[in-house]
């Protein structure tokens, strides 16, 4: 098999068993919450925990695969996803819950990003988004399975042997990368930035965590105000010291590429409306419409399937159209959808819910391989490595920023309602508001040359527009 198709289905392991997951958990959601004897709300630090613990350690997951070899953290970082996994199942309380999806977080910081790396580092730029479009199939698959799963799961046995299904998928994935792996590694390793790295995971945990923690189901609002802006003062620090330093843990000068700055700043603009599905979608269903687990993974599923089936034509989509109009347009018709999502009622037909999910799936699909894409088209093989670290760092806040800003604005309206259990008119604001936050992006991607990226897309409207004129010329008589 070829290694662009090879390599990206090994790292697919990892995705699909990072992606089952978080979809399980989010299907699960309020019978965890129940089991724990907690609200369904306050679960939402169960999300955040593991996306604040990605955003801690990404940022030195390139720097341990150029010191120690890529293989080897790699499958490091499936052990320790695996432990986690088993401390998830075994949480009896929500501090217990969150601290070991903390250490999942650990895991999936190591081996997504790593085994990215080691596909972008041995492909050429040619294969690069049907790479990475290979990468995505096969892990698209655990969201299509893990809701349908996870329900069953939770309706007819016990939401503690989701995690279990880890184990089998984690040990596949150590096997193949020990066979089929090369351990890419850099000769020359610049020092770690620990001051930075200390700064940098400080602000980002402490800010995440404020933000979290904050409303009525947490901590004291001082302690959210405290770790906020405590957390906000660390990366100004961190924001000056990384200037005055030659290998910062985040180099923030990669922003000077346009494509990266656009695809990273605009990408979590998008993705911040997009991460707030997992929380609210489960919770509408079953706790304002009265669904069981199992009937709401069989809705929420159409999403992911629709993913799927966007991934094999994302290509030719992007050669025709280019990064430009694409990412534009589908950033207005994919938010859309999403608001859409808002105007389900109990008495809205399952088949209507599951053909929105099912678009919305796909327009939200083509953007994300168009964002990872165009990200990474203009930079270097030598600043591959922190590019990675910087992009995924940005994903993984503006997913936990989504959670948040979902819950606060789910609080809100309940509060409104006189803070009475939650019922299906509490959704529909959440819904619209993070609606707008996506379609947002589409600001930020106005702002790209129409042949950005087109060595990576094929697109290229200025060739084009040349070749027509010259073969016009070549046609005009001569007097």
């Amino acid at each position: 098999m070829q290694r662009a198709k090879l390599l990206p289905l090994i790292v697919a392991c990892a995705l699909f068993m990072e992606n089952t997951d978080s979809t399980v958990i989010a299907t699960s959601l309020p019978m965890i919450a129940k089991s724990l004897g907690e609200d369904p709300i306050a679960l939402k630090l169960a999300l955040t925990s593991y996306l604040v613990s990605l955003a801690v350690f990404i940022p030195i997951s390139g720097w341990m695969a150029d010191r120690f070899g890529a293989r080897s953290v790699f499958r490091a970082a499936l052990c320790v996803f695996m432990l986690g996994s088993v401390l998830c199942a075994l949480s009896s309380s929500l501090a217990a819950f969150v601290g070991a999806r903390f250490i999942q977080g650990m895991g999936g910081a190591m081996m997504v990003p790593v085994g990215r790396l080691v596909i972008l580092r041995s492909v050429s730029k040619a294969e690069m988004v049907s790479a990475l479009a290979y990468l995505t199939v096969p892990a698209l698959v655990g969201p299509v399975v893990g809701p349908p799963l996870g329900g069953f799961i939770t309706t007819y046995f016990d939401w503690r042997w989701i995690f279990f299904i880890n184990i089998p998928i984690g040990v596949v994935g150590i096997v193949l990368s020990s066979l089929f792996f090369e351990d890419v590694r850099e000769e020359d390793v610049a020092p770690l930035d620990l001051r930075g790295f200390v700064l940098s995971a400080f602000g980002f945990a402490a800010l995440m965590l404020g933000l979290a923690s904050g409303g009525r189901h947490m901590v004291p609002a001082s302690v959210s105000y405290g770790c906020m802006a405590g957390g906000a003062l660390a990366l100004v620090a961190y924001w000056f010291h990384a200037r005055r330093v030659p290998y910062p843990v985040l180099d923030l000068s990669l922003f000077r590429i346009p494509t990266f700055r656009i695809g990273v700043i605009g990408g979590s603009i998008f993705r911040t409306g997009i991460g707030a599905i997992p929380f609210l979608l489960p919770l509408m269903l079953q706790l304002g419409f009265g669904l069981d687990p199992l009937q709401s993974g069989l809705i929420t599923f159409a999403s992911a399937a629709g993913a799927l089936l966007m991934k094999t034509l994302a290509k030719s989509i992007l050669a025709q159209y280019g990064f430009r109009r694409v990412l534009v347009f589908n950033a207005l018709v994919g938010s859309a959808f999403l608001a859409a999502s808002g105007l389900f009622t109990p008495a809205t037909p399952h088949a209507v819910m599951l053909s929105v999910l099912l678009i919305g799936g796909c327009f939200r699909s083509l953007q994300f391989t168009g964002i990872n894409a165009l990200s990474y088209s203009n930079v270097s093989n030598r600043e591959m490595s922190s590019a990675t670290s910087l992009s995924s760092v940005a994903q993984q806040l503006s997913l936990s920023m989504g959670v948040t800003i979902g819950a606060f604005a789910l609080e809100g309206v309940n509060a409104f309602h006189g803070g009475r259990a939650l019922a299906a008119g509490d959704f529909w604001p959440a819904f619209v508001i993070v609606g707008l936050i996506s379609a947002s992006s589409a600001l930020w991607m106005a702002q790209l040359a129409p042949d950005a990226g087109a060595e990576v897309s094929g697109h290229s409207p200025v060739s084009k527009r040349k070749l027509t004129a010259e073969a016009i010329a070549d046609q005009k008589p001569l007097d």
